[in-house]
Protein backbone atom coordinates (compact mmCIF):
# COMPACT_ATOMS: atom_id res chain seq x y z
CA UNK A 1 0.00 0.00 0.00
CA UNK A 2 1.02 3.37 -0.29
CA UNK A 3 1.15 5.03 3.41
CA UNK A 4 0.89 8.73 3.74
CA UNK A 5 1.60 11.01 6.36
CA UNK A 6 -2.04 11.95 6.50
CA UNK A 7 -2.47 7.99 7.20
CA UNK A 8 0.10 8.75 10.26
CA UNK A 9 -1.42 11.15 11.67
CA UNK A 10 -4.79 10.43 12.10
CA UNK A 11 -3.12 6.88 13.58
CA UNK A 12 -1.34 9.33 15.68
CA UNK A 13 -4.49 11.43 17.09
CA UNK A 14 -3.62 13.19 20.07
CA UNK A 15 0.16 13.59 19.64
CA UNK A 16 1.40 17.14 19.07
CA UNK A 17 4.11 15.86 17.07
CA UNK A 18 2.17 13.79 14.59
CA UNK A 19 3.45 15.16 11.55
CA UNK A 20 6.99 15.09 12.35
CA UNK A 21 6.46 11.24 13.40
CA UNK A 22 4.66 10.52 10.22
CA UNK A 23 7.81 12.19 8.24
CA UNK A 24 10.22 9.90 10.60
CA UNK A 25 8.17 6.77 9.90
CA UNK A 26 7.74 7.29 6.06
CA UNK A 27 11.71 7.03 5.79
CA UNK A 28 12.24 4.46 8.51
CA UNK A 29 9.22 1.82 8.18
CA UNK A 30 9.90 0.64 4.54
CA UNK A 31 13.62 -0.49 5.29
CA UNK A 32 11.99 -2.91 7.23
CA UNK A 33 9.06 -4.22 5.18
CA UNK A 34 6.61 -2.68 7.46
CA UNK A 35 4.57 -2.22 4.31
CA UNK A 36 1.11 -3.45 4.38
CA UNK A 37 -1.72 -2.18 6.19
CA UNK A 38 -1.97 -4.92 8.77
CA UNK A 39 1.85 -4.68 8.86
CA UNK A 40 1.96 -1.39 9.76
CA UNK A 41 -1.50 -1.60 12.06
CA UNK A 42 0.38 -4.02 13.98
CA UNK A 43 3.78 -1.94 14.13
CA UNK A 44 1.78 1.32 15.46
CA UNK A 45 -0.73 -0.48 18.15
CA UNK A 46 2.34 -2.18 20.02
CA UNK A 47 4.26 0.92 19.89
CA UNK A 48 2.32 2.73 20.68
CA UNK A 49 0.84 0.83 23.85
CA UNK A 50 4.38 0.82 24.34
CA UNK A 51 5.03 4.66 24.48
CA UNK A 52 1.92 5.87 25.37
CA UNK A 53 1.04 6.99 21.63
CA UNK A 54 4.29 7.94 20.98
CA UNK A 55 5.03 10.38 23.97
CA UNK A 56 6.85 8.16 26.26
CA UNK A 57 10.65 7.67 24.48
CA UNK A 58 12.37 6.40 27.75
CA UNK A 59 12.65 4.18 30.77
CA UNK A 60 10.95 5.79 33.46
CA UNK A 61 13.14 4.65 36.66
CA UNK A 62 11.49 7.31 38.99
CA UNK A 63 10.36 4.72 41.38
CA UNK A 64 9.73 5.07 45.18
CA UNK A 65 10.86 3.24 47.83
CA UNK A 66 7.94 1.02 48.32
CA UNK A 67 7.40 0.11 44.61
CA UNK A 68 11.55 -0.78 44.44
CA UNK A 69 10.93 -3.25 46.95
CA UNK A 70 8.10 -4.63 45.83
CA UNK A 71 9.26 -5.37 41.75
CA UNK A 72 13.08 -5.52 42.73
CA UNK A 73 13.41 -6.81 46.51
CA UNK A 74 16.00 -9.18 44.86
CA UNK A 75 18.25 -6.55 44.05
CA UNK A 76 17.15 -4.25 47.32
CA UNK A 77 16.30 -6.27 50.79
CA UNK A 78 17.40 -9.29 49.67
CA UNK A 79 20.39 -8.18 48.43
CA UNK A 80 21.28 -6.58 51.46
CA UNK A 81 20.80 -2.82 50.06
CA UNK A 82 18.18 -0.22 51.74
CA UNK A 83 15.40 1.14 48.65
CA UNK A 84 15.11 3.65 50.77
CA UNK A 85 18.66 5.29 49.79
CA UNK A 86 18.01 4.55 46.01
CA UNK A 87 14.56 6.14 46.08
CA UNK A 88 13.98 8.75 43.01
CA UNK A 89 17.04 8.43 41.23
CA UNK A 90 17.19 6.73 38.45
CA UNK A 91 20.15 6.57 37.62
CA UNK A 92 21.60 4.85 40.66
CA UNK A 93 18.50 2.35 40.60
CA UNK A 94 19.51 1.51 36.57
CA UNK A 95 23.01 0.66 37.79
CA UNK A 96 21.16 -2.27 40.23
CA UNK A 97 18.48 -3.56 38.29
CA UNK A 98 20.54 -3.83 35.34
CA UNK A 99 24.12 -4.10 36.30
CA UNK A 100 25.79 -7.57 35.05
CA UNK A 101 23.24 -8.66 32.64
CA UNK A 102 22.11 -7.86 28.89
CA UNK A 103 25.99 -7.18 28.39
CA UNK A 104 25.77 -4.58 30.75
CA UNK A 105 29.07 -4.03 33.31
CA UNK A 106 29.12 -3.83 36.77
CA UNK A 107 27.32 -1.41 38.94
CA UNK A 108 29.97 0.63 38.85
CA UNK A 109 30.59 0.79 35.12
CA UNK A 110 27.58 3.15 34.66
CA UNK A 111 26.71 0.83 31.89
CA UNK A 112 23.24 -0.09 32.99
CA UNK A 113 21.78 3.45 33.14
CA UNK A 114 24.00 4.55 29.64
CA UNK A 115 21.88 1.85 28.04
CA UNK A 116 18.71 1.92 29.42
CA UNK A 117 15.25 1.77 27.86
CA UNK A 118 15.28 3.88 24.98
CA UNK A 119 13.01 4.23 21.83
CA UNK A 120 9.25 3.58 20.97
CA UNK A 121 9.62 -0.21 21.74
CA UNK A 122 12.50 0.60 24.33
CA UNK A 123 15.50 -0.99 23.72
CA UNK A 124 17.69 -2.25 26.98
CA UNK A 125 21.14 -3.07 27.47
CA UNK A 126 24.16 -3.03 26.11
CA UNK A 127 23.70 -6.16 23.95
CA UNK A 128 21.18 -5.16 22.26
CA UNK A 129 22.17 -1.59 21.61
CA UNK A 130 25.49 -3.06 20.41
CA UNK A 131 23.70 -5.46 17.52
CA UNK A 132 21.23 -2.57 16.76
CA UNK A 133 24.36 -0.10 15.96
CA UNK A 134 25.81 -2.91 14.11
CA UNK A 135 22.55 -3.45 12.23
CA UNK A 136 23.04 -0.15 10.92
CA UNK A 137 26.66 0.37 11.02
CA UNK A 138 26.78 2.92 13.62
CA UNK A 139 29.01 3.65 16.71
CA UNK A 140 27.57 3.01 19.77
CA UNK A 141 27.92 6.62 21.49
CA UNK A 142 26.23 7.58 18.05
CA UNK A 143 23.42 5.01 18.59
CA UNK A 144 22.45 6.33 22.09
CA UNK A 145 22.38 9.91 20.65
CA UNK A 146 20.27 8.43 17.34
CA UNK A 147 17.66 6.36 19.37
CA UNK A 148 16.73 9.57 21.18
CA UNK A 149 15.74 10.96 17.76
CA UNK A 150 12.23 10.15 16.52
CA UNK A 151 13.81 8.25 13.66
CA UNK A 152 16.18 6.30 16.03
CA UNK A 153 13.49 6.12 18.39
CA UNK A 154 11.34 4.28 15.45
CA UNK A 155 14.47 2.47 13.77
CA UNK A 156 15.32 1.31 16.73
CA UNK A 157 11.72 -0.16 17.51
CA UNK A 158 11.98 -1.79 13.38
CA UNK A 159 14.58 -3.27 14.40
CA UNK A 160 13.87 -5.27 17.48
CA UNK A 161 10.62 -6.17 15.24
CA UNK A 162 12.23 -7.48 12.62
CA UNK A 163 14.55 -9.62 14.84
CA UNK A 164 11.48 -10.86 16.54
CA UNK A 165 9.91 -11.34 12.94
CA UNK A 166 6.72 -9.65 14.34
CA UNK A 167 5.39 -8.93 10.52
CA UNK A 168 4.53 -12.92 10.26
CA UNK A 169 2.28 -12.34 12.95
CA UNK A 170 0.77 -9.19 11.48
CA UNK A 171 0.25 -11.27 8.21
CA UNK A 172 -1.61 -13.90 10.50
CA UNK A 173 -4.00 -11.16 12.30
CA UNK A 174 -2.67 -12.47 15.12
CA UNK A 175 -2.58 -9.63 18.24
CA UNK A 176 -2.14 -11.84 20.44
CA UNK A 177 0.92 -13.32 18.91
CA UNK A 178 2.22 -9.79 18.21
CA UNK A 179 1.52 -8.78 21.88
CA UNK A 180 3.75 -12.09 22.91
CA UNK A 181 6.89 -10.92 20.69
CA UNK A 182 6.60 -7.48 21.83
CA UNK A 183 6.02 -7.94 25.60
CA UNK A 184 6.57 -11.16 26.71
CA UNK A 185 3.24 -11.93 27.45
CA UNK A 186 -0.35 -9.84 26.80
CA UNK A 187 0.35 -6.95 29.18
CA UNK A 188 -2.20 -4.47 27.53
CA UNK A 189 -4.07 -6.80 24.88
CA UNK A 190 -7.33 -4.88 24.41
CA UNK A 191 -6.09 -1.76 24.78
CA UNK A 192 -3.35 -2.85 21.46
CA UNK A 193 -6.39 -4.94 19.44
CA UNK A 194 -8.39 -1.39 19.93
CA UNK A 195 -5.64 0.44 18.53
CA UNK A 196 -5.14 -2.28 15.87
CA UNK A 197 -8.58 -2.18 14.67
CA UNK A 198 -8.54 1.56 14.85
CA UNK A 199 -5.21 2.05 12.97
CA UNK A 200 -6.56 -1.20 9.72
CA UNK A 201 -9.44 1.74 9.67
CA UNK A 202 -7.68 4.31 8.57
CA UNK A 203 -5.47 2.48 6.32
CA UNK A 204 -8.32 0.79 4.60
CA UNK A 205 -7.47 -2.58 5.57
CA UNK A 206 -9.26 -5.65 7.49
CA UNK A 207 -8.52 -7.96 10.39
CA UNK A 208 -7.46 -11.31 8.48
CA UNK A 209 -8.82 -14.44 9.50
CA UNK A 210 -5.62 -16.17 11.72
CA UNK A 211 -3.76 -18.82 9.34
CA UNK A 212 -5.50 -22.21 10.08
CA UNK A 213 -3.02 -25.06 11.68
CA UNK A 214 -2.81 -28.49 10.99
CA UNK A 215 -5.26 -29.30 13.87
CA UNK A 216 -8.81 -27.59 12.24
CA UNK A 217 -8.32 -28.89 9.01
CA UNK A 218 -9.83 -32.74 9.33
CA UNK A 219 -8.71 -35.85 6.85
CA UNK A 220 -6.61 -35.51 4.09
CA UNK A 221 -6.46 -33.92 1.21
CA UNK A 222 -5.61 -35.43 -2.32
CA UNK A 223 -6.38 -35.36 -5.99
CA UNK A 224 -9.98 -35.16 -6.34
CA UNK A 225 -10.57 -33.34 -2.39
CA UNK A 226 -12.49 -29.87 -3.24
CA UNK A 227 -13.45 -26.91 -0.54
CA UNK A 228 -11.67 -24.31 1.70
CA UNK A 229 -9.08 -26.55 3.62
CA UNK A 230 -8.15 -26.91 -0.09
CA UNK A 231 -8.13 -23.43 -0.47
CA UNK A 232 -5.79 -23.11 2.30
CA UNK A 233 -3.26 -25.12 1.76
CA UNK A 234 -2.94 -24.00 -1.92
CA UNK A 235 -2.57 -20.48 -0.63
CA UNK A 236 0.55 -21.73 1.73
CA UNK A 237 2.01 -23.33 -1.36
CA UNK A 238 1.28 -20.31 -3.07
CA UNK A 239 -0.77 -21.70 -5.90
CA UNK A 240 -3.91 -20.25 -7.08
CA UNK A 241 -6.56 -21.22 -4.70
CA UNK A 242 -9.30 -22.45 -6.33
CA UNK A 243 -10.26 -25.11 -3.94
CA UNK A 244 -9.77 -27.90 -6.46
CA UNK A 245 -6.97 -30.55 -5.62
CA UNK A 246 -6.32 -31.20 -9.18
CA UNK A 247 -3.20 -32.42 -11.32
CA UNK A 248 -1.12 -29.23 -10.82
CA UNK A 249 -1.70 -28.64 -7.12
CA UNK A 250 -0.52 -32.65 -6.62
CA UNK A 251 2.44 -31.95 -8.15
CA UNK A 252 3.28 -28.34 -6.14
CA UNK A 253 2.81 -30.58 -3.40
CA UNK A 254 5.13 -33.51 -4.62
CA UNK A 255 7.81 -30.97 -4.79
CA UNK A 256 6.99 -29.06 -1.96
CA UNK A 257 7.22 -32.73 0.70
CA UNK A 258 10.38 -33.69 -1.52
CA UNK A 259 12.33 -29.91 -0.49
CA UNK A 260 10.94 -30.83 3.28
CA UNK A 261 12.04 -34.43 3.95
CA UNK A 262 8.66 -35.47 3.20
CA UNK A 263 7.49 -38.91 1.22
CA UNK A 264 6.67 -37.38 -1.88
CA UNK A 265 3.23 -38.75 -2.27
CA UNK A 266 1.16 -35.84 -3.23
CA UNK A 267 -0.66 -36.59 -0.12
CA UNK A 268 -1.57 -33.82 2.29
CA UNK A 269 -1.95 -35.68 5.19
CA UNK A 270 -1.17 -35.12 9.05
CA UNK A 271 2.44 -34.81 8.39
CA UNK A 272 2.66 -33.35 6.21
CA UNK A 273 -0.66 -30.50 7.21
CA UNK A 274 1.47 -29.87 10.68
CA UNK A 275 4.61 -28.55 8.68
CA UNK A 276 3.17 -26.49 5.92
CA UNK A 277 1.06 -24.74 8.66
CA UNK A 278 3.22 -24.86 11.28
Amino acid sequence: MTLTKDHIIHILHGNADAAAWADAALEILPKYEINTPNRIAGFFAQCGHESMNFTVLSENLNYRAETLEKLFSKYFSKAGRNAADYAKQPEKIANVIYANRMGNGDTASGEAYLYRGRGVIQLTGKDNYSAFASSIKMSLPDVIDYVQTKKGALESACWYWASRKINIACDEGDIVKMTKLVNGGTIGLEDRRKHYEAALAVLGGAVPAPITNAATIPGVLKKGSTGEAVKRMQAELGLDDDGVFGPGTESAVKKWQAANGLAADGIVGPKTLAKLLG
